[in-house]
């Protein structure tokens, strides 16, 4: 059922058409001329609009353009007894759903109106897309104060345009997945699906099948046949995160899927076009894993088409005012002439985010919070930063720690260590294990030297539970 609005100046027609459209189950609403019309347009929701042409105060072909400016979404069917092919070619032209001339058929109403209820459901699509790539564009974080970062907007607009694979690397938290977003935007396939898959949160044993889709029965569960994200993702932009923590028989499939142009369900044997582009990200060295036999070398160089490296926050110091500016302008909803002190900006720009720029957005979440959204926020909303000055950790470069010379409390510091890893990572023990170079199995034995009895453990604040 659709809500259909009659516009018509002669009521014996707008009655005709109201018991029509109504014994077909749909909901009409009635206006005499084209502004009435408008007017109902602000205050209803409405599926389809059938109008006629010549009408006072505001005619048809008016009505269709202030539809079509405002980006209302409803399609519109011309009903008119003035037929001309001269004012048939303009309503086509305007992007009229139909037009029928009267007196008209039922079946030929009927029929205009099922088409153009379909086309209603493209447009709506298709505004929401519009609306969706603008509000993307407009608020990513893409910031590009600094040359580096510069250099990076340049190469994501540059490959965009193409078909080209991109591999995004770069430490944990530089926005790599942001860039990801960016490219996909100002691609030509920006209307299209954007799907993300991040390989380390997938058991391996479900990699496959989650990328690649099932037949029924193919193993224990799959009740029904199920596409994968190769095809979900079709016409758009496929971007797989963390690609380093692909398996190798995973890494196989995916590399003759790029080859083939074509994947194979789990458990099936027919052959499926895909059509998407594919941007993959890494945290790691991917020609070190090369080196141990860890990723594919013939995978490898299929997927570093156009690399691009995110630098890390510590050496594009420039962006970090420009980036916490738009975070805190963005959570607070409005725009104010100053956000941070000059002291807190001193301090933010002063030290070295080991997590990058999901750290600074951590720290700059928890002063919000602490602050009750009051602003400027100053250098003494922010502990986590003041406490651990970049100093202490030598100088830039330098992977020795310093120790101070009254020592430390190692278990504290070792807690502490751990602690951030956690919140920097956002509790993914995987990502917090190579944020601190050690294997998951040392880190689950760390973090078990620091949880309670329920396996439960305090982040600045905010409760993480931990499996053990």
């Amino acid at each position: 059922m659709a809500q259909i609005l009659i516009v018509d100046d002669e009521e014996k027609i707008r009655v005709i058409l109201r018991f029509l459209l109504e014994t077909a189950k749909h909901k009409v609403i009635e206006a005499a001329h084209g502004k009435e019309a408008l007017a109902l347009l602000e205050n209803e929701a409405v599926d389809l609009v059938l109008s006629d042409v010549r009408m006072n105060e505001m005619d048809g072909f008016s009505l269709l353009e202030a539809i079509r400016d405002q980006e209302l979404g409803c399609p519109v069917i011309f009903v008119t007894a003035f037929a001309t092919l001269e004012s048939a070619v303009q309503a086509l032209r305007l992007g009229a759903s139909d037009y029928l001339v009267k007196p008209f058929e039922e079946e030929a109403v009927l029929l205009a109106v099922e088409r153009a209820l379909g086309m209603r459901r493209l447009l709506a699509e298709n505004i929401r897309l519009k609306q969706a790539f603008a509000e993307n564009v407009k608020g990513s974080p893409v910031v590009v104060a600094s040359p580096s970062m510069q250099q990076v907007r340049d190469l994501g607009l540059k490959v965009a345009g193409s078909e080209a694979t991109v591999l995004l690397s770069g430490e944990s938290g530089t926005g790599k997945e942001v860039m990801a977003r960016f490219i996909h935007q100002t691609s030509p396939r920006s209307g299209e699906r954007y799907v993300a898959v991040n390989c380390a949160a997938i058991a391996p044993s479900l990699l496959e099948a989650e990328l690649f889709g099932h037949e029924k029965g193919s193993f224990t569960g799959a009740d029904k046949a199920r596409a994968g994200k190769f095809e979900f993702a079709a016409g758009g932009t496929l971007f797989l995160d963390e690609i380093g923590e692909m398996p190798l028989e995973a890494q196989s499939k995916l590399l003759r899927a790029i080859q083939e142009k074509s994947i194979q369900r789990v458990g099936g044997n027919q052959e499926i076009p895909i059509s998407c582009r594919l941007v993959c990200a890494t945290n790691r060295d991917l020609a070190q894993q090369v080196r141990e036999g860890a990723f594919r070398e013939d995978l490898y160089y299929r997927l570093a088409v156009f690399p691009i490296h995110m630098p890390p926050l510590r050496e594009r110091k420039a962006d970090i005012v420009p980036l916490a500016r738009f975070y805190i302008e963005k959570t607070a909803g409005r725009s104010d002439s100053e956000v941070l002190t000059p002291a807190a900006q001193r301090l933010l720009q002063g030290y070295t985010w080991p997590g990058n720029v999901r750290e600074l957005f951590n720290v700059l979440e928890r002063a919000m919070i602490m602050k009750g959204g009051e602003l400027p926020l100053s250098s003494d909303d922010f502990p986590h930063v003041s406490g651990q000055a970049p100093a202490a950790l030598g100088a830039a470069g330098d992977q020795l720690y310093r120790l101070p010379p009254q020592g430390v409390d190692f278990e504290e510091l070792q807690r502490s260590i751990v602690l951030q890893a956690m919140e920097m990572t956002m509790g993914n023990q995987s990502a917090a294990a190579r944020l601190l170079n050690v294997s998951r199995a040392r880190f689950r034995t760390l973090l078990g030297l620091i949880t309670d009895e329920n396996g439960r453990i305090r982040i600045e604040n905010r409760n993480l539970s931990v499996e053990r």
